[in-house]
């Protein structure tokens, strides 16, 4: 006679099997995430080729080493490149999904629709801004590229100084790749150095250090009372219903978005960055603005921090409306900003609708990075002239609220040191992108270094570290050295 199983053990292997049933274990993204892996090279390739002027070789060896299978080799592969158009196809065979990127003057690479064809380029974005007057050689920096030589500061050991660079690039891990690091101190490069096969006129992505060029812009508007932090961003939510009165994100504010405390939906931090949200506008042809401005609700605005590319551009979405106009919108950057300190070399890329795609795209060179990191610095001057209000800069510095609980580690679009790091300043703040971009401003010590990489795989460059290696270099007691 078998012998019966007792009741409990009969209950808990039918529970068992109900919930192994009920699991969702099938990528319902995966033709998702193929098509962006397509999109993510063609943009990759497209701007290293025809925006940073790169080889087809560099771009295989370098800046698509971030992918894990990317398609074909420097030799050939299943991937066009049109030389006079300025294209990029990949996956060109059948039953593979087609992605397709332009490059665009004064915008760098737009990526198109998976069902667009080439025939619509004359359609997409494109500026045609003048460029400034004068030679950037022959011009002093910082708002040039001349650098006159001279000594730097008898208190600065340049042996550590020289160490703090072989540190940065000479690293253990093979996935950590400086390109370049400039070292500015009071307004003087002391330190620069680039890779084998980058100079300092070589541009490369940014990633999401762009989101700390995008909120200077909006600080601007923010000083000349045409934007209001505390005001709700006053955009169109979707999707549309008979009347808004009712909508919660109705409240929104841009100090919210700018703190990343929305309390919108995120996708970023879901597994979701290369499978939908943000990913489709920066890889798939997406509307940037239309997936930012379509999510529901989760958290009251302003009690929780979840780093999120959306509550990014919806901030700039917010300033384009200050603007009123896609003309003037379009040419802010530049005129507002790039060239009055210098950033010739910086180049904004839109999606195919126009809109800035300010929390990733920015394609520029360390020497604008640095002059970027030096109006910081300066509290906001230039030559002079005030582009930034200090209170701007104090608000980017100041901790987002809802991260008081978690380190108060980031600001306005602007990262700082965490509660739990005392080996460097306090007054220190820095940008940070993907692949490890940093322009790391020391108030204290009138500094500013820029750091670029192509790092891949697990990365995990520090800045802060880098910042420590860094001030090795002044003495203890900097302001009584200086005196």
């Amino acid at each position: 006679m078998k012998k019966l199983l007792p009741l409990c053990t009969i209950l808990i292997f039918s529970a068992y099997l109900t919930f192994a049933q009920q699991r969702e274990s099938y990528d319902y993204s995966k033709s998702n995430r193929e098509m962006i892996q397509y999109g993510v090279q063609a943009v990759l390739t497209c701007n290293a080729l025809f925006t940073s002027n790169r080889t087809l070789e560099q771009a295989y060896n370098q800046e698509l080493k971030y992918l894990k299978q990317p398609v074909g080799n420097s030799e050939g592969g299943d991937y066009l490149i049109d030389w006079d158009k300025r294209t990029v196809t990949i996956g060109t065979t059948e039953n593979t999904p087609v992605m397709r990127a332009v490059y665009r003057e004064g915008i760098g690479a737009v990526i198109l629709a998976p069902d667009q064809t080439f025939d619509m380029i004359d359609e997409l974005p494109i500026q045609r801004l003048p460029a400034p007057i004068g030679d950037l050689n022959t011009i002093p920096w910082p708002e040039g590229d001349f650098v006159k030589k001279q000594e730097s500061p008898k208190y600065i050991d340049k042996e550590l100084l020289a160490a703090a660079s072989k540190w940065s690039f000479e690293r253990e891990s093979p996935e950590q790749v400086t390109i370049s690091l400039i070292v500015v101190h009071k307004g003087q490069i002391i330190h620069e150095r680039y890779a084998e096969g980058f100079d300092m006129y070589t541009k490369t992505r940014t990633w999401s250090t762009a989101k700390s060029i995008g909120v200077t812009l909006i600080g601007m508007l923010v000083d000349q009372g045409k934007m209001d932090l505390d005001a709700p961003l006053g955009i169109e939510w979707l999707p549309k219903e008979e009347t808004s009165e009712n909508d919660p994100r109705a409240d929104i504010t841009l100090r919210n978005v700018l703190n990343m405390s929305s309390g919108l939906y995120t996708v970023d931090n879901r597994k979701k960055e290369y499978a939908t949200g943000s990913g489709l506008s920066y890889w798939a042809g997406a509307s940037s603005v239309n997936g930012a401005r379509n999510r529901g609700l989760i958290r009251r605005p302003g009690t929780y921090w979840d780093y999120e590319n959306y509550d990014s551009i919806l901030g700039i979405l917010a300033m384009k409306n200050a603007l009123g106009d896609d003309k003037t919108y379009l040419e802010f950057p530049r005129t507002a900003l790039f060239d009055k300190i210098g950033m010739r070399n910086t180049v904004v890329s839109t999606d195919r609708f126009g809109d800035f795609i300010f929390s990733s795209q920015v394609y520029t060179n360390a020497r604008d990075l640095a002059r970027f990191g030096l109006l910081y610095e300066q509290n906001g001057l230039w030559n002079g002239e005030r582009l930034l209000s200090e209170q701007w800069i104090d608000f980017v510095r100041t901790p987002a609220p809802a991260t008081s609980q978690r380190g108060n580690f980031y600001g306005g679009q602007w990262w700082l040191v965490p509660d739990d790091r005392n080996d460097v300043p306090k007054d220190a703040y820095t940008t940070a992108g993907n692949r490890g971009q940093y322009v790391v401003v020391v108030p204290s010590y009138d500094l500013v270094i820029v750091r670029r990489g192509l790092d891949y795989g697990k990365q995990g460059f520090d800045e802060w570290d880098l910042t420590r290696e860094v001030l090795k270099a002044f003495p203890v007691d900097y302001k009584a050295a200086e005196e």
